[in-house]
């Protein structure tokens, strides 16, 4: 087992998500503290948005493509996030002799719960790209022994971001919604961590717009605030047997396809939506999901909820979230204070790259990434493949 560090370690972390908006890339600085607990600082942070026709390659991967098509889309990927960790290490002032390794979440293009997952973006090639050792393929590992690979955050939810005394539910929205509750700050994967996938987080949002007014998605939640809820919309979709499937759980992109936002469309517009409509519709649905797992799955009442990914930018769904916990406070549940994740920590944009960054690290000191409570695997485990650095290249 490899010694922890007692020097800071420079890591670079990576992710692409499911809303395919770009690349998150973070250089970040870890140190174990008094406690053992890792320490982190973010040093520098910047995002490579996809192109067009970079976003259209890996969208139509997920639901296709031959053999030829994937192993291009593979080592082009793996260049792009190359690219990116380059660009954040010349940000943060580092070059690949301070830096530690990087930490490649990849992109998914399947993850079937209970058997298999499938992240790309080629090890080698940002490891040529930038110079260093890279630890990819993380969810892998926690599959093989029993979990569903996801989701891989709280881990960084219990270590970097628990709040010292009460339970604190850190809730991201990308293209799925995931939450983690976590206890008051503990050292490793406290068994009473609970974490999930909460179903859709902008993926229906940005279909929607997509579809109906060419856009990618809806900046600050302006055509939303203008349309109405179709509430009849709202508690049918509720229904759906994902919502009701008990954790530990995870979704994504191969359950909200686009066949899957054409019907949400085609439900909205049969009930007399406008186009506005739908987008408001999307928008309190993704919401309600939110609400409406915490009170199905989350026993522990959390002091508050911490927002991140792009969905935390929408005022209209923000808005929405706090009306769906209001609503329940009638039923008799206890209203979390929301607020930003930025208000406590630093861009809240930043906050899945340097999660993977903090697997990097875990994995590099020998120390388990995945929380068992949260993933339903049967052991911790070590997560990642290590790609090293190339023999000419070492100090």
């Amino acid at each position: 087992m490899t010694a922890r560090a007692v020097q800071p370690q420079v890591m670079v972390g990576l992710m692409s998500g499911t809303s395919l908006d770009g690349i998150s890339a973070a250089v970040v600085s870890f140190a174990d503290g008094p406690t053992g607990r890792p320490q982190a600082s973010l040093l520098h942070f910047v995002q490579r948005d996809y192109t067009v026709q970079e976003r259209e390659r890996l969208a139509a991967a997920m639901q296709g493509g031959t053999a030829r098509d994937l192993c291009r889309l593979h080592a082009d990927l793996g260049e792009w996030l190359g690219d990116a960790a380059c660009d954040a290490m010349r940000g943060a002032g580092v070059g690949a002799a301070n830096v530690r390794a990087v930490a490649s979440h990849g992109q998914t293009l399947w993850h079937e719960a209970g058997h298999s997952t499938w992240q790309i973006g080629d090890a080698a090639r940002i490891a040529e790209r930038t110079g260093c050792a890279v630890i990819a393929d993380f969810r892998a590992r926690d599959m093989a022994v029993g979990g569903q690979g996801a989701p891989l955050v709280p881990m960084a939810d219990v270590l970097l971001f628990a709040h010292d005394v009460s339970w604190r539910a850190l809730q991201n929205i990308g293209g799925i919604g995931n939450v983690t509750i976590v206890p008051p700050a503990t050292t490793g994967a406290d068994p009473r961590v609970r974490a999930f996938d909460t179903g859709p987080g902008v993926v229906i949002m940005n279909g929607v717009m997509q579809r109906l007014f060419g856009a990618p998605y809806d900046r600050d939640g302006a055509i939303a605030a203008t349309g109405h809820v179709y509430e009849q919309v709202v508690q049918a979709l509720l229904a759906h047997p994902y919502f009701v499937e008990s954790p530990p759980k995870s979704t994504g992109r191969e359950l909200f396809t686009p066949p899957f936002i054409d019907a949400f469309v085609t439900r909205c517009t049969d009930a007399g939506a406008s186009p506005a409509d739908v987008v408001a519709t999307a928008t309190a649905f993704t919401a309600a999901t939110i609400a409406d797992q915490y009170a199905r799955f989350l026993p522990e009442a959390p002091h508050d909820v911490l927002l991140s990914g792009g969905g935390a930018r929408n005022a209209t769904l923000v808005r929405h979230i706090l009306d769906a916990f209001a609503l329940q406070a009638q039923q008799g549940r206890t209203v979390p204070q929301v607020r930003l994740f930025d208000e406590l920590f630093f861009d809240a944009e930043a906050k899945e790259a340097v999660a993977f960054a903090l697997l990097g690290y875990l994995h590099l000191t020998g120390r388990s990434g995945n929380v068992p409570s949260a993933t339903g695997a049967r052991a911790p485990r070590v997560l990642g493949a290590l790609t090293p650095v190339a023999l000419s290249e070492k100090s």
